[in-house]
């Protein structure tokens, strides 16, 4: 009882900050709007200049929207991988998704040189570089699960992902060898990430996949807590290891093959925050970690974006310049404090 009333406190304080953190984001910009006036734009009272208005209803908070979407998917996408491979440095990315809608954003931009002038001319929209990077995904998912038929160990998968992340890589960088210094630098901006420019269709559709992911994600946390103590304890459940692994890995790749899509890849989020979950909550029990990751995922992701803009100033840093910054410090940490080290 006493942990359970723990849990709910976090809970809360984690909630407070969420929604503190959330408003500071649509307060910070180049330029200055009176926090007031924030507060009655969001309750649809209007505010005394159009601009204002425009400015965050239009740009800063889907901003705010994308970092709360991208944080939690990506949290919860660690844990799923930590728990699946039993391995404490699993990510969202280690099945090589991230590297398949790299190389397909790569094919668009890198490569657009060799393709026929009729062709290039539908490559230049946003949403080419989002399909292609969805695409990407996708070949790269399919090809994954495919393998799974045949491959029982866990582990095995896992090195196989990689492998799948190394030969994409490869490809990216012959196509970037090849190209011009304005495609590399198009294709760059790309992978620092960016959560800004999104309209409202793209949080729709952003919202719609990760809503579905996170619905796949949550019925798997029974399987998960079985998994901690071994696939054969898990079986004994009655668990259907190859369906359960299945659903776990469409999940991931549904979360962050839409995140990529949308926002570029953002390293270290889905790597760090499900530890700092696990520490704080101080439980293995999935569903606390799933809401606990949802929460400290969006806080994290969206205190990244507030610093990303600094205060007065026009330019954005990338957020995975940031992110990284970061990031690195606490798994560095981690490494060296290996007793936190754990799934």
């Amino acid at each position: 009882m006493r942990l359970i009333n723990q849990h709910k406190f976090l809970f809360c304080v984690l909630g407070a900050m969420l929604v503190v953190a959330f408003v500071v984001n649509l307060s910070i910009g180049s330029l200055h709007i009176p926090f007031a006036q924030i507060i009655d734009i969001l309750l649809g009272k209007g505010a005394e200049k159009v601009s204002w208005e425009y400015i965050i209803l239009n740009y800063r908070l889907p901003k705010a929207l994308t970092a709360i979407m991208v944080g939690l998917s990506l949290s919860v996408c660690g844990m799923l991988m930590q728990t699946l491979f039993r391995n404490p440095m699993a990510e969202s990315y280690v099945l090589g998704l991230s590297s398949g809608a790299s190389l397909g954003v790569a094919i668009i931009i890198l490569g657009a040189g060799f393709l026929p002038l009729f062709i290039k001319q539908y490559l230049v929209s946003a949403y080419a570089v989002v399909i292609a990077s969805v695409m990407g995904s996708l070949i790269v998912l399919i090809v994954v699960l495919l393998v799974s038929r045949k491959v029982k160990d866990s582990m095995t998968l896992l090195i196989i992902g990689l492998m799948f992340a190394s030969f994409t890589g490869a490809i990216v960088g012959v196509l970037s060898y090849f190209s011009t210094a304005e495609e590399l630098q198009k294709y760059t901006f790309w992978a620092l990430g960016s959560l800004g420019n999104q309209s409202w269709s793209n949080i729709a559709i952003l919202f719609g996949s990760i809503l579905t992911g996170a619905i796949l994600s949550f019925l798997s946390l029974k399987t998960l807590n079985a998994l901690l103590l071994g696939e054969n304890y898990a079986r004994s459940m009655g668990i259907n290891i190859k369906k359960s692994r299945y659903i776990i890995i469409i999940a991931t790749g549904i979360l962050s093959g839409a995140c990529t899509a949308f926002v570029g890849p953002v390293a270290f989020v889905g790597l760090a925050v499900p530890h700092i979950s696990r520490m704080l909550f101080k439980t293995s029990n999935h569903f606390i970690l799933f809401f606990a990751n949802c929460f400290l995922g969006a806080l994290v992701l969206l205190i990244c974006d507030s610093l990303c803009q600094l205060p007065g100033e026009a330019f954005l840093l990338p957020i995975n310049a940031v992110t990284s910054m970061a990031g690195a410090p606490v798994v560095i940490w981690l490494l060296i404090n290996r007793k936190s080290i754990r799934v």
